[in-house]
């Protein structure tokens, strides 16, 4: 029972995710901006998004779409999840951030299916042209949990493995 607390994160984040999404979704017309701070440094933008990260795949044909944006990241999820739960040598750290990978992977593949003109993105920041973008890709509470948990698990990764390293020496 104790390896579901984990879960209980991926379900704030899921429902979190979801209910900006919902709001956005209803309060601000599609391509529309809603509000704006610091001139246009930081938009609340209404767009959708039927490809993954960057709007890579938005053109691929339905079928392949549905291959690979929504029964292979299903699949790799489950095993996420079955992983946290039996996983004997994960760390607390790492069970937790791998619950914010599940949270937030549910979060876009619920809108993958049930939202067909695509993923709900609202949070857009401008990039001074740094990488050749003058914009940062439009994400939302689910992308930017997964970047965050998958940068916090690979340090935690790096630094168990350090410290396997240094016992061993």
């Amino acid at each position: 029972m104790r390896a579901y607390r984990y879960f209980l994160l991926s379900i704030v984040i899921l429902v979190l995710d979801q209910v900006t999404k919902l709001l956005v979704d209803r309060l601000i017309p599609v391509y529309t901006v809603a509000w704006s701070f610091a001139g246009d440094f930081f938009r609340l933008i209404h767009v959708r998004n039927q490809g993954v990260a960057f709007s890579m795949g938005s053109g691929f044909p339905e079928i392949l779409r549905l291959v690979l944006f929504i029964v292979l990241p299903l699949f790799i999820l489950g095993a996420v999840a079955f992983y946290l739960m039996k996983g004997k040598d994960l760390t607390d750290g790492q069970r937790w951030t791998l619950a914010a990978v599940v949270g937030g992977g549910l979060g876009n593949q619920i809108d993958r299916i049930f939202r067909p003109e695509g993923v709900v993105d609202f949070l857009d920041f401008k990039f001074y042209g740094l990488f050749g973008l003058e914009r940062w890709p439009t994400f939302n509470v689910a992308d930017a949990t997964l970047v965050v948990s998958s940068i916090v698990l690979v340090i935690l990764l790096y630094l168990q493995e350090a410290r396997l390293r240094k016992t061993h020496e």
